[in-house]
């Protein structure tokens, strides 16, 4: 017994250093809203991320189902190939999507090697 738990922690232990560190960004957690912005009748899409060479931009659409004005402050965060959060963060930044309208909104990483993108939404 005492053999087959050594045996499985030496496996284990290999398995582990084998593996390169990654930090997952999933596909489920790119778009993060505050449910304030549901309420105040605020949808949005998923950002699409787009690469050309080392430069990396993203845009997502953002629409008002209310008779009134809405202003959203935003933020994209950007990713590296192992899911490390890349700074300097960009500064918030602020959008009026007009009544029954939509809005696009577009963030490029200002630091190269971006692969991910993350767009958080607050009112």
């Amino acid at each position: 017994m005492r053999r087959g738990c050594l045996a499985l922690s030496l496996t284990l232990l290999l398995v582990g250093c084998g593996s390169t560190p990654e930090i997952a960004v999933s596909d489920e957690q790119t778009l993060v809203m505050e449910s304030t912005l549901l309420a105040a009748g605020i949808t949005a899409q998923k950002p699409s991320l787009s690469t050309s060479g080392i430069s990396a931009s993203a845009s997502s659409t953002l629409y008002n189902e209310r008779q009134e004005p809405v202003t959203v402050h935003y933020r994209f965060y950007w990713y590296d190939a192992r899911g490390l959060e890349m700074h300097p963060l960009e500064a918030p930044r602020s959008v009026t999507i007009p009544a029954r309208s939509a809005v696009t909104l577009y963030g490029s990483a200002s630091s190269l090697g971006a692969r991910k993108v993350r767009l958080y939404l607050y009112l």
